[in-house]
């Protein structure tokens, strides 16, 4: 089948009372796109039934996707970016109806850009779990009702799986390069474990080879947070009135995780102990301006993800072990063949930098021996989707090499 055919039809520094004005309201119920709502530049495919790692099947499992360029006769100049967690398959276009977000990677994808798309053929799938068109929570049952609680625990080895048979389905049988930072990171490396034939380069950026004790507990806290909202109502709250979801359990989730995206000196020389439009703290309900920075962006999250998701991916998160099942981390990473680039972030403090040493260390074709590359930057793990000219710059060198 054709990529490109559409099967279904379907702020820095302060923030400002223009940016407050934009989250007041009353929100959703939850913030995922629903059917009925803007196609936008959405593609989408069905891959059939789909068996989780759990055992639980889960009938009529659909992707939704981007394509930005053009597939080459000969199928050989495909290239698969994946998402981070709160990503989704815009990769560089603006906001616009049914896209609520602008694109997370502007300065890397597009003509003439890093990853040309005057040369290279590149596909965005949502990912499997997850609220913006492909099956997850949100989406709707056979019994008409949302999936909501009941969508099965899903692994990282599961995302790559449904993503494989997506690809298969349509005809590409090996990618030029899978790429992938973050969550999105664990996926590439996954792939390149599972499917050795089918990548012959690979990006692994800021992400881990396992995720850790500490990296779980993090992950632990944010679902506690949402579970702990009075209108969490168990993960059923779909059919609730606009205004009664589990707002600030997942708003409460963001900011706690916002706290580990971004470093200590990037938060502290950009706020400093300034307070909100100048009113003092001291005298009774002022503002340190960093609260109110974690309060909009909490708050602004509600309105395009969905609390049952974001428990769905954080446990896919936790789940991630690239050795589980195959005698361990270094027996997996030594078995992927692929050209592989390594990226950490050196004040990542998320995914730190000795996590991509690991994976540098045993994978046995990388660009820089057996080191990774390590980018200096203020931006802690966010890093990834800020420093676009140093990040593109090595990425060029993958697809160059």
């Amino acid at each position: 089948m054709d990529w490109q055919t559409n099967e279904d039809t379907v702020p820095s520094g302060f923030i400002t009372e223009a940016q407050i004005r934009s989250v007041l309201g009353k929100p959703p119920a939850s913030g995922a796109w629903r059917e009925g709502d803007p196609v936008g530049r959405r593609r989408f495919a069905d891959i059939g039934d789909f068996a989780f790692e759990s055992g639980q099947v889960l009938p009529k499992v659909r992707f939704a996707y981007e394509t930005y360029g053009t597939l080459s006769p000969a199928r050989d100049n495909a290239i698969l970016v994946l998402h981070a967690l709160t990503g989704d398959s815009n990769l560089n276009h603006p906001a616009e109806p049914g896209h609520p977000t602008d694109g997370w990677w502007p300065g890397l994808v597009g003509p003439g850009l890093p990853i040309d798309t005057d040369r290279w053929f590149v596909v965005a799938p949502n990912m499997l779990g997850g609220c913006q068109g492909t099956t997850g929570p949100s989406s709707t049952a056979p019994d008409g009702l949302e999936w909501g609680p009941r969508f099965p625990f899903t692994t990282i080895a599961d995302q790559v799986r449904a993503e494989h048979e997506l690809t298969e389905c349509r005809g590409i049988e090996r990618w030029f390069a899978v790429i992938g930072g973050s969550m999105g990171g664990m996926q590439a490396l996954e792939w390149a474990v599972a499917y050795p034939d089918a990548v012959e380069r690979l990006a692994v950026i800021a992400a881990p080879a396992l995720s850790s004790a500490d990296q779980i507990a993090l992950n632990s806290v944010q679902v506690q947070a949402i579970r702990a909202d009075p209108l969490f109502h168990g993960g059923d709250y779909y059919d609730a009135p606009d205004g009664e979801g589990p707002h600030q359990g997942l708003a409460l989730a963001r900011r706690m995780a916002l706290l580990n995206y971004r470093s200590p000196s990037e938060l502290n020389d950009r706020f400093q102990r300034s307070w909100q439009s100048g009113i003092s703290p001291l005298g009774g309900g002022g503002r340190f301006a960093v609260e109110s920075y974690l309060d909009f962006h909490g708050n602004k999250f509600t309105r395009r993800f969905d609390a049952n998701t974001y428990i769905t991916l954080v446990e896919a998160m936790n789940s991630h072990d690239i050795g589980r099942g195959r005698a361990g981390v270094v027996s997996a990473l030594e078995s992927v063949t692929a050209r592989s680039l390594v990226v950490g972030i050196d004040s990542d403090r998320l995914f730190p930098v000795a996590d991509q040493e690991f994976i540098a260390a045993h994978l046995p074709d990388t660009l820089d021996g057996t080191d990774p590359v390590v980018i200096e930057s203020k931006f802690g793990h966010d890093g990834f989707l800020i420093e676009f000219d140093i990040v593109g710059r090595e990425i060029a060198r993958l697809l160059a090499e």
